[in-house]
């Protein structure tokens, strides 16, 4: 061995070292460091297990779920509307059904990124449509890409051809079939059958828990529409088409669910009768203008079967076309309709707020009687004015030159004012309960309440009482219940509020002997019969049992003979219209003071409200009429010619039989 830096030999030592285990066992594993692999290793073994398993659940499991996922990205699913049901009157005659229409939809999720508005401006030039409004609403819809615009309905032929050959140019634009209202009779009967319009957001979100209602589906906006849609809409279909990726449609439409009609809903209109009451207000407005009494302009007409309360006419003027309603509406006919002062939208028959004047009377004698604070036939003297009060309150009669004692029977049929001045000024004397008996018994009769006409939209009314005056006005003076408060509740004035319905509700129940019946305008729900057999009935919707409004029957029999006298003895306020008339009418006129703003007269302007109510035949009542003529002037000289227009130009078979 050498070493050393001569290259000398040295001598072998002897000395020992000790062994390095690090030396001697370079590659072997600690206890720490096995633990590690052996933890790697089952993590490993875990991922590789999870994701076997996993793309065996992808590929086994629900390989065929996710086959038709794939598959559907190829398809659109389209909602197919469902027609709504025909109304028909009571005689099926069909009043309101539809029509087959083309559409034009846009659909925003299926439009372009870049060049929409340009789109927009192309399409609103080929059917000639405002761009801006479509523009506003494609950015309304931009988060909806499932609901489509409708851009026009009853689009033109040509306009149709001209999509289809452009198809390219207008991605998103679709050509559909749809269903439209059709009005048989115009505008007859507008406002009880109402019109359908596009579902707002705020009724989506009402009816969303129905789970039949989503966003731009059809629905009933007011009347029958409106009150009856769960009958009237059906159920929606379904169809498909296969689009590319592009979304561009690849294959025709393919029906997969066909759509359910609507039910049919039998009305207890007559639309001879409707015609009737609607000419018989053209015609009693034109009396009144004839009379000079310019600021007519408006009315209502109720006929009812006093047997169980149904509507057979309810006539309101103005009046309007519910087809300005049907498919995308023109904003400029809209905007005319709800800026017309005279507010044709109104249903006056129901909603409209009157005092009745002296077809109130009948109300006060039933009152009277029934809290016996006078009778029947106790001789009350009829002057031609009377004074009541601590102040001497000189309180007229419409008549002047009177002065004689009646009974209640002449009373009504002269329609004397100072008679029933002291039927109310005693029930002021009696004390503070006697000066509610009258409106208790108003209450009990239907007013100050809806009569429960099923379509609703009906207004309370007001009967006024000591407890009401307290409430609603602040001074001392009016808040306090005087005798003229009394006196002139008696005739039907003041601050006393009714509905045409109301009073139609009321002399029914005096014509049928004295029992209160519910108005309503639908009987049935009705589908088609199979293969051409008569329609079968549903639903019946049966009238609310007649009530009794427990009224004496010999203060009603005074009643009905008053009103008999009025329309058949010399001096009855309407005996020179109904005198002649071949079936025996009884009724009663009245003229009710009104407070109306018109234009170049000032506040507290006062009008004259027309008024006739009564029924025929006489002695066995198969119609009840009640017509009003707003500031027509005298009750006989505009609201009775109208309604004995109405008997006339309806077939008088109607008061002879009803069904």
């Amino acid at each position: 061995m050498t070493s050393g830096p001569y290259q000398e030999r040295r001598a072998p030592s002897g000395r020992f070292l000790p062994p390095d285990p690090r030396v001697r066992e370079p590659h072997r594993l600690t206890p720490q460091l096995a633990l590690r692999v052996a933890i790697l290793g089952a993590v490993a073994l875990g991922v590789f297990i999870v994701l076997f398993f996993r793309l065996w659940s992808l590929q086994v499991l629900s390989g065929d779920e996710y086959l038709n996922a794939a598959q559907s990205n190829q398809l659109r699913l389209i909602r197919v509307d469902a027609p709504r049901g025909p109304l028909l009157d009571r005689r099926g005659r069909v009043v309101v059904s539809n029509v087959a229409g083309t559409a034009v939809e846009l659909w925003a999720g299926d439009m372009p990124d870049e060049g929409r508005y340009d789109l927009v401006q192309r399409l609103a030039q080929v059917l000639d449509v405002s761009p801006r409004a479509l523009a506003r609403e494609v950015d309304e819809r931009r988060f909806d890409p499932l609901t489509p615009v409708v851009v026009k309905t009853a689009v033109g032929e040509e306009q149709v051809d001209y999509l289809y050959e452009h198809q390219a140019e207008f991605p998103g634009v679709k050509v559909v079939q749809i269903y439209l209202r059709d009005y048989e009779y115009g505008s007859l009967a507008a406002q009880i059958l109402g019109y359908t319009g596009e579902i707002s957001p705020e009724e989506l979100k009402q009816l969303r828990k129905d789970g039949r209602y989503r966003a731009g589906d059809p629905i009933g906006k007011t009347g029958i529409e409106a009150a009856y849609d769960s009958y009237l809409r059906g159920r929606p279909g379904l169809a498909q088409i296969r689009v590319d990726s592009l979304g561009r449609q690849q294959s025709p439409v393919e029906l997969r669910q066909e759509s359910t009609p609507g039910y049919a809903l039998r009305l207890t209109l007559d639309m001879r009768l409707q015609r009737a009451a609607e000419d018989a207000l053209k015609y009693g407005i034109d009396l009144a203008h004839q009379n000079d009494q310019w600021a007519a302009d408006g009315g209502a007409i109720v006929a009812l079967d006093p047997s169980d309360g149904a509507v057979l006419a309810m006539a309101s003027a103005p009046t309007f076309k519910p087809s300005v309603f049907v498919g995308r509406t023109d904003a400029k006919k809209l905007e005319a309709l709800y800026s017309d002062s005279r507010n044709p939208l109104f249903n006056r028959a129901t909603a409209g707020l009157y005092p009745p004047g002296s077809t109130w009377k009948p109300v006060t004698a039933l009152a009277g009687m029934q809290e016996h604070v006078f009778s029947a036939y106790d001789s009350i003297q009829c002057t031609g004015s009377a004074t009541y009060g601590l102040d001497k309150q000189v309180f007229r009669n419409w008549n002047p030159f009177v002065n004689r004692p009646m009974t209640l029977p002449e009373a009504l049929a002269e329609s004397c004012d100072t008679y029933f001045y002291e039927i109310g000024n005693r029930f002021y004397n009696g004390g503070s309960e006697s000066r509610v008996r009258m409106q208790q018994w108003a209450k009990r009769f239907g007013f100050g309440a809806p009569t429960g006409l099923d379509i609703g939209g009906e207004a309370d009314g007001l009967v006024p009482t000591p407890e009401w005056r307290k409430k609603t006005f602040e001074s001392d003076w009016d808040r306090a219940w005087n005798p003229g408060d009394s006196i002139q509740f008696a005739i039907g004035q003041k601050d006393l509020l009714v509905t045409p319905l109301q009073m139609a509700a009321f002399y029914a129940m005096v014509a049928n002997g004295g029992q209160l019946v519910t108005p309503y305008l639908v009987s049935d729900v009705e589908q088609p019969g199979a293969k051409g057999s008569p329609r079968v009935v549903l639903r019946r919707f049966a009238p609310a049992p007649p009530r009794s409004a427990h009224v004496d029957p010999e203060a009603l029999a005074a009643v009905r003979d008053g009103l008999y006298a009025a329309t058949h003895s010399a001096n009855g306020t309407s005996s020179g219209v109904f005198g002649n008339y071949p079936v025996s009418i009884s009724g009663k006129t009245g003229t009710a003071e009104k407070v109306v703003q018109l234009p170049g007269y000032g506040a507290g302007h006062l009008e004259d409200q027309s008024w006739w109510c009564g029924w025929g035949p006489s002695d066995s009542a198969k119609l009840v009429v009640c017509a009003l003529i707003e500031n027509g002037g005298h009750g006989s000289s505009a609201a009775a010619p109208a309604a004995r227009f109405f008997n006339v130009e309806a077939p008088q078979a109607t008061l002879v039989d009803t069904d």
